[in-house]
């Protein structure tokens, strides 16, 4: 497959807004920090038209409040990817009630993942719930923050992408570990940055 990448959209900060106001009555009592991520943050940087979405709990306690909350609000959780990342849960909002598409609203530890949800087109986003005390919860700020105030790595991330887009790629993980140098290189700049200036 080939990575859908569109040039910087300001729908794209629409869009988190509504989601925003979606998920923020159903996560009150949680007292959660709701954060739009990832590349479509960055005004200017070209992405993938999904929306990167990360939910900040008080603690590590409240993870597996979410599911419940979640997929009776239309989302698929992904708890297949608790034990890579047992600091994390992982949701998928699509363009449409999953049922409409007969997908389930849980895809368990030791499942496979529908050949269908790898489809980008009907994806709107994917959301990351982690405590705010986690440094995982740190390094995706601190990176978006990053690229913002930096020009010339917006650039350079830009062109990255720009090739990576070219190319062939089993799913949207795949594409990930194409990234993955340039963006571990930075992120580690992009947290010393960060921290310093707080």
């Amino acid at each position: 497959m080939k990575v859908a990448f569109e040039k910087y959209n300001p729908q794209w900060r629409e869009k988190f807004d509504l989601i925003k106001e979606e998920l923020a009555p159903v996560l009150s009592h949680l007292e959660v920090q709701i954060e739009h991520i990832g590349s479509t943050s960055v005004e200017g940087l070209s992405a993938k038209p999904i929306i990167d979405i990360m939910i900040g709990l008080k603690s590590e306690e409240d993870l597996d409040k979410l599911p419940s909350l979640m997929t009776a609000k239309g989302y698929i959780y992904y708890e297949l990817y608790n034990e890579e990342m047992p600091y994390r849960r992982f949701f998928v909002k699509l363009d449409q009630e999953p049922s409409v598409y007969g997908f389930p609203t849980q895809i368990g530890i030791g499942t496979e993942v529908p050949e269908g949800l790898h489809n980008h087109d009907i994806r709107v986003a994917n959301i990351h719930a982690i405590p705010v005390d986690n440094m995982n919860w740190t390094r995706h700020i601190a990176f978006r923050d990053y690229l913002r105030a930096h020009p010339a790595v917006k650039k350079a991330y830009q062109e990255l992408k720009e090739k990576l887009s070219t190319m062939e790629w089993r799913d949207g993980n795949h594409y990930n570990e194409g990234k993955d140098s340039f963006v571990k290189t930075e992120e580690v700049k992009a947290i010393e940055w960060f921290l310093n200036k707080k």
